[in-house]
């Protein structure tokens, strides 16, 4: 099948080309597809886009006219998808449903570790030949009330990282995992989540009922002094509330790994650019706060399977076989 790989980087070219070992034929292009360079996707019937691409109902209504009949997303989340006007247009949507949990586990407690020891502060602070330890003290983890709100595959593997760490678990979810409880993890509606947890770390889905669902007013009910750890989908937060919340030092720290607005900044190079984004750039005068470029997924492990998925999907597709990464409205 040939099929057009859009917001491609040189590692999408390395691990989809030895997924694929000759059996579809991929192009690749580092053009973000949107209504404005949805032209590009003409002769192909597949296209391959990444969560920077933006799949309105513009965008999906020009590819149809295309002749797309196929998304094969390399992604889990698909929110950057008009999944309703695909389905209406009689395109064909298929995820990553899951790649490396452990990928996006480890680096939130990496977040939540660099921000309590400070180790981003440390290590600069000696490479200027400061190492005193003032304005470095931090806390045990161990023996810490943790809320984690979502619970899936990510959640539970983080619950079992910090159960190790002999964290209180604490969870919410619409459905609880039962191996999440069976290391202790309580669950609780959400608002007594946030007043009872000392680091709050989200792993949910971003869909039109978790939309800003950490607004000013649950934001409030975190313990003075909290930390928030968000490595799920910046939407999940509404972000002039969290600005509002570091400002009045009710939030202690916080480690965005995804950001609301970030469609247009992430995975490029903006060094020699000005960023217009005041709220990007307001949150990066906090000291106590922690911006990365969405890279929690980026391991060798996570990349091998989503390329492996991708390709699967293609000649699923090309088939004629159904799969359980078929989304539907």
């Amino acid at each position: 099948m040939r099929c057009l790989v859009t917001s491609s980087r040189p590692y999408d070219q390395e691990y989809l080309n030895a997924a694929n070992n000759g059996r579809h034929e991929l192009i690749f292009t580092d053009v973000t597809l949107n209504a404005k360079t949805a032209f590009v996707a003409q002769g192909f019937p597949a296209v391959c886009p990444f969560v920077d691409d933006r799949l309105d109902q513009e965008a999906l209504h020009i590819l149809a006219k295309l002749g797309i009949e196929l998304l094969a997303l390399r992604s889990t989340g698909y929110n950057h998808v008009h999944i309703a006007t695909a389905t209406q247009l009689g395109m064909t949507v298929m995820r990553v449903r899951e790649y490396s949990p452990y990928a996006v586990a480890e680096f939130a407690l990496a977040l939540m570790l660099t921000l309590n020891r400070k180790v981003h502060k440390a290590y600069n602070r000696v490479r200027e030949g400061n190492l005193l330890l003032d304005g470095l003290l931090g806390f045990d983890m161990h023996g810490k009330t943790i809320g984690i709100i979502g619970t899936g595959k990510i959640g539970l593997a983080l619950a079992r990282i910090l159960h190790g760490m002999g964290c209180r678990l604490l969870g919410y979810d619409i459905s609880p995992n039962p191996a999440a409880q069976e290391l202790g993890m309580l669950y609780l509606p959400l608002e007594e989540l946030l007043q009872q947890s000392q680091i709050v770390s989200l792993h949910l889905p971003l869909l039109p009922e978790t939309q800003h669902l950490l607004n000013a007013e649950r934001l409030a009910l975190l313990p003075k002094g909290a930390m928030l750890i968000n490595t799920s989908r910046g939407g999940l937060i509404d972000t002039a509330a969290l600005i509002g919340a570091l400002k009045s030092r009710r939030l202690g720290a916080v480690g965005l790994d995804v950001y609301e607005e970030e469609a247009e900044l992430y995975f490029r190079d903006h060094c020699d650019d000005i960023i217009c984004d005041d709220t990007f750039e307001r949150l990066l005068t906090f000291p106590n706060v922690i911006v990365t470029g969405h890279q929690s997924f980026f391991t060798r492990e996570a990349l091998q399977t989503i390329a492996a998925t991708t390709i699967e999907n293609l000649t699923d597709y090309c088939e004629g076989r159904s799969n359980h990464n078929i989304v539907s409205t």
